[in-house]
């Protein structure tokens, strides 16, 4: 069960500093993805932000349900990410593009290691 709580916690704060960075540097994203709107970072940011309070409070005490919801919001967010860097969705640089796909590999290495863990946890509390 600890090693599923740091898993939590990893993602809790990539998630979360993620989005105060989105939130916070709005212009220099779009910027760097060569987009000219600043409101889909804002408005992503402050859903990470509430992400990452969930999840960290999951952390604290994790319920299997509430770690599934989780990894169901981090594979979403791979499924996403995978869709707009294959149809080329937005039109982005390629460092937009590159910057997607690296953080949904993030995302999904977090989503397989909350449900491995989540497999042992559930494990040795049937034993």
């Amino acid at each position: 069960m600890e090693t599923l709580k740091k898993v939590l916690m990893v993602n809790a704060i990539s998630s979360g500093a993620t989005g105060i960075l989105m939130v916070i540097l709005p212009g220099f994203i779009s910027n760097l993805f060569g987009t000219t709107i600043n409101w889909p970072y804002i408005a992503v940011g402050a859903f990470l932000i509430v992400f990452a309070t969930f999840v960290g409070i999951t952390a604290r005490k994790p319920q299997t349900s509430m770690v599934r919801l989780i990894i169901a919001g981090d594979v979403t967010w791979v499924i996403g990410s995978a869709l707009i860097i294959t149809e080329g969705l937005f039109g982005l640089t390629t460092i937009g593009y590159v910057a997607t796909g690296a953080v949904a590999a993030w995302v999904a290495m977090m989503a397989i290691l909350q449900y491995k863990f989540l497999r042992v946890a559930i494990q040795q509390a049937s034993h």
